[in-house]
């Protein structure tokens, strides 16, 4: 169950979000506000504001914003939960146990929470001990001279070196029998004999600290200083790693992936390390492992766009398949996913080293969209010549397109399918939901039939009485994201809002998945309002990251107790309107934009008042008045 609004909120009254952001970044105070360059995009100029008033931090270059939970979870990368029990603990707080579980289950998760704390102990005495030993290995250290990696690289990613030594950790370690050496990955416990043996894992390996995405040590990989095998060697999985859902290099990555705008997906951890040294600070790699969904869903929680980088032969194409899979349910309209195919002769570094760091860029800029690669996977073994290899080719489509989330990437998507199989567009999925294809329009129109606005047939009505089914109208618009669609609401009138808070609160309370296709600065008007409604969107917001899109009736019995009931329970009593997608898209966007002009104007007014003592005032004042200009310029279009 969710965390309770109200130690949410005496949490927030508690901190101090200036000083929070302040440790990550550098800010000056500028009127009312404190501003600094935004850690989420790079800039030469600082746009990104910080309110002590409002306990609220908001970015005018890219939009993002949220109060020092969101903050923490957006520039470290942890969870909504995780964020809480980090922040309530530097203020001396204990987040409630709100779960419903008896005292005996209670006990084990802490056990195992305590447990997984004292394993990244271990992993770090340890990473600690191998970076000595680095020092005092001239082969170790030869080794990575000869492969380009400096001093300071190394210690970046805090390389070390285990010695040959079948026992080194019994040095490192005062029990060498300690179940947690095991437990951890770090020895190898043998049942064979009497006695048993007990052996460290990594011997005469160049080690490379896994971590994180909050710096912990949670595992190791190693790699040969010659050509033995295996090269590489990882740690088995423990309660703390698990290779399924962990990138390496992703934590020293996460200021990198905002500065150059995506993530560099490669095969190996020399290949991160290598790429940092060359210019590409913004590379991860897998641990021995095809890429999971876990992998895809953890990069865009630090990045819109993920180029994956494979060897271009058989193998590397393999991967690629597995990785276009992994992306597939993540591929929204505002995300961009390509495919980065190297010569079989070249791995990143040896390519970067023969055709410099600009030749790297260009080939990652022509790297293959996710669309076009999907598009090659279907086609694959198919002779498009024929009628049986096309038909082929619409069967192996098929589930990689279902696997695209709604919008007009899978649309699109849908018709060059339909293209390639000689079919219609409506035809083709129809075939795939197992129901017979409509006739075209072109043979069976009669232009004495009546006509929907879009000029195709309205269905006759059914003999038995049952109503025919009603078209989805399309809610795509130039220049927007569809929102996704809801079911049917029943026929009734709707109640009019009082206020346009009051609007959006029931709109998004409709269809909570819509808030993930709103903007940044949309995201903050609506939380930065006043109670009840500002704590309802933010509350809505957790939610969402949490639980998912939920329904009205899990929603409302989730906010038993919160200050914003009354308010939502009244917005949502009585029957649901009876708008269409199209029509219910254009209502929130044209009350966004409406709500948007009035914030900017208290902006510009704000922005005039601080010139006197902020030089950066004047050229804010500028920037607001053009957007405002050009939103009241589409109001008067769209009237």
């Amino acid at each position: 169950m969710a965390i309770p609004e109200s130690f949410i909120q005496e949490l927030l009254t508690r901190t101090d979000i200036v000083e929070i952001v302040g440790r990550h970044v550098q800010l000056k105070k500028g009127g009312a506000n404190f501003m600094g360059l935004c850690p989420f995009h790079g800039e030469k100029s600082p746009s990104f504001s910080v309110s002590p008033t409002k306990q609220f931090y908001h970015c005018f270059g890219c939009g993002a914003h949220g109060d020092a939970i969101r903050f923490l979870m957006e520039h470290t990368g942890v969870g909504f939960r995780d964020a809480v029990q980090d922040l309530a603990g530097q203020y001396g707080l204990q987040v409630p146990d709100d779960d419903p579980l008896s005292p005996e289950q209670k006990a084990q998760v802490a056990a195992r929470r305590e447990r997984q704390a004292t394993l990244t102990d271990v992993l770090e005495k340890a990473g600690d001990a191998y970076r000595r030993l680095l020092r005092d290995s001239p082969r170790a250290v030869d080794y990575l001279k000869r492969r380009g990696v400096s001093g300071a690289i190394a210690k970046r990613f805090g390389l070390g070196y285990a010695p040959e030594g079948w026992r080194t950790l019994a040095s490192v370690f005062p029990d060498y029998a300690d179940a947690l050496l095991v437990e951890s990955g770090l020895v190898i416990a043998s049942d064979e004999g009497e006695d048993g043996k007990r052996y460290d894992r990594f011997r005469d390996r160049v080690m490379f600290p896994i971590r994180n995405v909050k710096g912990e040590c949670i595992g190791f990989g190693g790699r040969v200083l010659g050509d033995e095998k295996p090269k590489y060697l990882n740690s088995p999985e423990t309660p703390v790693f698990s290779k399924g859902r962990e990138l390496y290099g992703l934590f020293e990555a996460r200021t990198a992936l905002r500065d150059h705008g995506y993530a560099l997906v490669t095969e190996g951890y020399m290949d991160v390390v290598a790429l940092a040294q060359l210019g590409f600070p913004n590379a991860v790699a897998t641990l021995g492992t095809a890429c999971t969904d876990d992998h895809v869903h953890k990069l865009f929680r630090f990045t819109d766009s993920v180029v994956f980088s494979f060897d271009g032969d058989a193998a590397g194409r393999r991967a690629a398949r597995k990785a276009l899979e992994a992306a597939l349910p993540h591929a929204t309209d505002v995300r961009s996913v390509k495919f980065l195919f190297l010569p079989e002769e070249h791995d990143p570094d040896s390519f970067i080293r023969e055709n410099g760091e600009e030749g790297f860029a260009r080939a990652v800029a022509q790297a293959v969209p996710l669309s076009r690669f999907l598009l090659e996977a279907a086609r694959e073994g198919c002779e498009l010549g024929s009628a049986e290899g096309r038909a082929r080719m619409a069967s192996q489509a098929r589930p990689l397109w279902q696997a695209l989330p709604e919008g007009a990437l899978r649309q699109q998507l849908l018709a060059e399918i339909a293209q390639a199989a000689h079919l219609e567009p409506a035809g083709l999925q129809a075939l795939w939901a197992g129901q017979t294809p409509p006739p075209s329009p072109a043979a069976t129109r009669d232009e004495h039939e009546p006509h929907d606005f879009h000029g195709e047939p309205m269905p006759p009505a059914w003999d038995d009485g049952t109503p025919p089914a009603q078209p989805r109208w399309s809610s795509q618009r130039r220049g927007k994201r569809p929102f996704p669609s809801a079911p049917p609401r029943p026929a009734g009138p709707r109640p009019k809002p009082a206020s346009r808070a009051d609007h959006a609160a029931r709109l998004i309370l409709e269809r909570l998945a819509a808030w993930e296709h709103l903007s940044g600065e949309e995201h903050a008007l609506l939380c930065s309002l006043p109670p009840p409604h500002g704590p309802l969107f933010a509350w809505l917001e957790s939610c969402l990251h949490e639980y998912g899109p939920l329904e009205w009736p899990q929603l409302r019995a989730d906010m038993a107790g919160q200050a914003f009931e009354d308010l939502a329970v009244r917005l949502m009593a009585g029957p649901a309107g009876t708008a269409s997608d199209a029509e219910w898209d254009a209502e929130l966007r044209d009350l966004l934009d409406r709500m948007l002009i009035e914030q900017l104007k208290t902006q510009e007014t704000e922005a005039i008042a601080a010139a006197g003592r902020d030089p950066q005032a004047l050229a804010r004042y500028r920037e607001l008045l053009t957007r405002r200009l050009a939103l009241e310029k589409k109001q008067r279009a769209g009237s």
